[in-house]
């Protein structure tokens, strides 16, 4: 199948590109980036040029229905926050024959956001830290209880979440936080002692048909998950199994979760697909199972994972060096232990660009680490770029309510 991804940018994308072409599909991706991360591999024939998404995006969804028309793909396959557009319009989708895998607008909604995902799991009484909403800048400057997470309603990454130690921290936050309040309040949620864990699934109409788990052995940059381990987790896997079923859900979700001393709580929800590859190697094919769902093919639930599995992303892991030290000799120390698979490398096999077949891959570490043993700082370069190309933001998500609502309001004329 000609297959082409909805972005060309994030790790998740790079994943999902090398274990759709390694099963025999064509891969081409969209990026408003012409060095994105998928621009370094084989296993994408080509990166089409997009309007950035977080700006406007419906300007991407223009440039992207155009493209894949053009080029005559069977699958619009989303592996980042492009599903928000794409959910908002999916008669639109079905009108011009797009085949893809998104949730009802409504569902999406009700996760999109952090405000509306913290009401969501209030609701279904799944467990998340304590946490209040904020909703004026008096409230804020009074609040007294620290530390905490504070967080906007609408980011990406880290981006738009801040830990605050104490009430003079509250000082440091940028003129854009006061933004937030327009937009329904700041999330502020206690801090929970514990294993941070990855969760990803894939649903059909709200039937649960893959489900992975993995804890992040390491931080990359970003806070990314440079090294993971797979886990089994029962009880994990039944809240998202209620949420998705509760939603109604339709395509990927997936969850950042604290193990911690009372129990498994969800600190955030993702309404798409995260990093594929630990699930695979683990025996769970998200990426073939949101296919799958995208085609409406016959939809078999996959096997359970197994648990043990250890993976990495050598980028991450050289990025990370620069960014929490800024010492050369930790950047060449890490190139080092990966070449030998000693420590965290041992018994672990690469997760975003694995050498075999992909010379290009390999570039981009020997680029990244070049460039950050020459000059530490570099590694935000590397790091920022890529959130940046994809990552909604609040004014991209506000378009995308108005267009919703204004849909709905022509619908029940």
């Amino acid at each position: 199948m000609r297959v082409l991804l909805s972005d060309g940018s994030g790790l998740t994308a790079r994943q999902s590109a090398t274990t759709l072409s390694e099963a025999g599909h064509v891969v081409e991706a969209l990026s408003p980036d012409p060095l994105c991360l998928c621009k370094f591999t084989s296993h994408v024939r080509r990166v089409h040029r997009v309007p950035c998404y977080g700006l406007d995006p419906f300007s991407w969804l223009d440039a992207a229905l155009t493209i894949y028309a053009r080029g005559r793909f069977d699958v619009l396959l989303p592996t980042q926050e492009q599903v928000a557009v794409l959910s908002a319009s999916a008669a639109r989708l079905r009108e011009v024959g797009v085949v893809t895998a998104v949730p009802p607008f409504d569902a999406l909604a009700q996760v999109q956001d952090k405000l509306s995902a913290f009401a969501t799991l209030t609701r279904l009484r799944i467990p998340q830290p304590s946490a209040s909403v904020i909703v004026t800048p008096e409230a804020l400057a009074a609040w007294e209880e620290f530390p905490i997470f504070l967080k906007a309603p609408i980011g990406t990454a880290t981006s738009g979440v801040h830990l605050i130690a104490a009430a003079g921290d509250l000082d440091k936050l940028g003129p854009s936080w006061a933004d937030a309040f327009a937009a329904g309040g700041l999330l502020a949620q206690a801090p929970v002692e514990g294993q941070l864990v990855m969760v990803q699934s894939i649903f059909a109409n709200g039937e649960l048909l893959a489900f992975h788990a993995c804890t992040r052995v390491r931080e990359g940059a970003r806070g990314g998950a440079s090294h993971k381990r797979s886990v089994v987790l029962p009880a994990v896997r039944q809240h998202m199994d209620r949420l998705g079923k509760e939603l109604g859900w339709h395509g990927a979700l997936s969850a950042d979760v604290i193990l911690g001393q009372d129990g498994p709580v969800f600190i955030d929800i993702n309404p798409r697909l995260v990093e594929p590859v630990n699930a695979l190697r683990s025996g769970v094919d998200l990426v073939g199972s949101l296919l799958d769902v995208a085609r409406s093919a016959a939809q078999k639930p996959q096997p359970s994972a197994s648990a043990g599995i250890n993976t990495h992303q050598l980028l991450l892991a050289v990025l990370g060096a620069a960014q929490h030290d800024g010492k050369r000799g930790n950047i060449l120390g890490e190139l080092r232990t990966a070449c030998l698979h000693r420590g965290a490398y041992r018994n672990s096999k690469e997760e975003l660009t694995p050498p075999r077949h992909d010379p290009r891959a390999c570039g981009l570490v020997a680029l990244a680490a070049t460039a950050t043993v020459i000059r530490p700082r570099a590694w935000k370069w590397f790091a920022s770029g890529s959130v940046a190309a994809y990552a909604l933001t609040p004014a991209g998500w506000s378009q995308i309510v108005d267009r919703a609502r204004r849909l709905r309001v022509c619908r029940s004329r």
